[in-house]
């Protein structure tokens, strides 16, 4: 089999000629290349355009690894002046992105390992560095994204994730419909959520039915101010999330008060029994729970609040849930427990979109889901010190793009 055709099927690259092949040491091949077309290609644009002049010297491109040998690909690139570009660029090659010093298939395989693990593990691997690999998911995140992905949406949900201390934020919007992430921001808030309406320009945003979010106050003004038609549906876990917390501030008034009395020894060890679902205590945690209602009632009530919160969200009509809701603020207002009393406050305040859920039955679950994800990665990335770097990985992860690694037995 001659040279070029056995590089040719290693290297998964066709439009290549094989020159010369020496070996550098014991473990480094270095395969002179060129093109197969003869007149050169804008390396930008990929159209054909007159040559200018030859770099002085020749190129190199790290490709996969034979076994345990280093392969490396050579070749003098020529300029060209491209009159659609307007300016001298180099030559386009057929087995390299332009300005990148790796092949697409090494660049296909980074990529693919940076979806299943973490970047440190990927520079090992690979042999590159933690930079190239962060320059090689951009790439082909720049790439690959749908640059459709903002049409169509219908139902999105709005989130915000924390990726380093001392208030360093990045806005992540996902859609419901196609279960995958569309847009991401620098920072939270209001102005972030503005440039995402601005992207997304003034057709697409008519489009737009219903959006799921919890009750960031910015966020809401930036959609009461560009997009008023729109459906905001505040999700029902985030709300009972507020009550649950609410439960746990009336628990720790009460420890304070009635710690080193009999009285306290009831709600010791009380939290997760007031906190988790009713069917998914243990034996012991009912027990708990029993104590909690015969000694402290001050306790119980705030349980029982909360617990009736979660019933009147499971209404499916949505006039039940109305007058469910209304009783609850009632009883939760008169209540004497100031952790209900503000949390009455802020539902009443936030009802429609409180009671939107009813109607739409959509949750934040799905943007929490993705957001936990991120946190995933940006955990086994040590963190992100770029919200860039960030957002590249998670539209490589969580944005649909649907990689093909040159493994055994695959085609390209």
């Amino acid at each position: 089999m001659r040279a070029t055709t056995l590089l040719r099927t290693l290297l998964a690259v066709t439009a290549l000629i094989v020159t010369r092949v020496r070996l550098e040491g014991a473990g480094t091949l270095v395969a002179s290349v060129r093109p197969m077309w003869r007149k050169p290609r804008c390396g930008e644009c990929g159209k054909r355009a007159p040559g200018y002049d030859t770099l002085p010297e020749p190129r190199l491109w790290r490709a996969l690894a034979f076994g345990v040998v280093e392969v490396f690909l050579e070749y003098t690139m020529r300029r060209v002046e491209c009159p659609r570009c307007g300016g001298v660029r180099v030559e386009q090659v057929p087995w390299a992105a332009f300005g990148s010093r790796f092949t697409l298939a090494f660049e296909e395989m980074v990529a693919y390992l940076a979806q299943l693990t973490e970047q440190t593990a990927v520079t090992k691997l690979m042999g590159v560095s933690w930079r190239a690999v962060g320059n090689i998911v951009e790439r082909i995140v720049a790439e690959r994204l749908d640059p459709t992905r903002l049409d169509g949406l219908r139902r999105i949900g709005i989130d915000e994730f924390s990726y380093r201390k001392h208030h360093r934020y990045v806005t992540t919007v996902v859609d419901h419909d196609r279960g995958k992430v569309v847009w991401t921001g620098k920072d939270k808030g209001g102005d972030t959520l503005r440039a995402f309406f601005d992207e997304l320009g003034a057709e697409r945003l008519a489009q737009l039915e219903t959006i799921t979010m919890d009750m960031s106050a910015g966020y809401l003004s930036a959609i009461h101010e560009r997009a008023p038609h729109v459906t905001v549906v505040f999700d029902r876990f985030h709300v009972q999330s507020l009550a649950s917390n609410a439960v746990d501030k009336v628990r720790r008034e009460q420890w304070r008060e009635l710690q080193g009395l009999p009285e306290g020894q009831a709600i010791k060890n009380s939290r997760w029994s007031l906190l988790k679902n009713p069917w998914d205590l243990t034996r012991k945690q009912r027990q708990k729970l029993s104590e909690v209602q015969n000694n402290n009632l001050r306790l119980y009530r705030a349980y029982l609040l909360k617990e009736a919160l979660a019933h009147a969200l499971d209404y499916r009509q949505p006039w039940r849930a109305t007058e469910a809701l209304g009783e609850w603020l009632a009883w939760a207002s008169r209540s004497r427990l100031r952790p209900f009393v503000v949390l009455a406050r802020t539902i009443r305040k936030h009802k429609d979109g409180i009671l939107a859920y009813v109607k739409e039955r959509l949750t934040n679950g799905l943007v929490e889901g993705i957001n936990n994800r991120l946190r995933m990665i940006a955990r086994r990335a040590f963190g992100f010190h770029s919200a860039e770097a960030l957002m590249g990985m998670l539209f490589l992860c969580c944005g649909g793009i649907q990689l093909h690694p040159p493994l055994p037995g695959s085609t390209h």
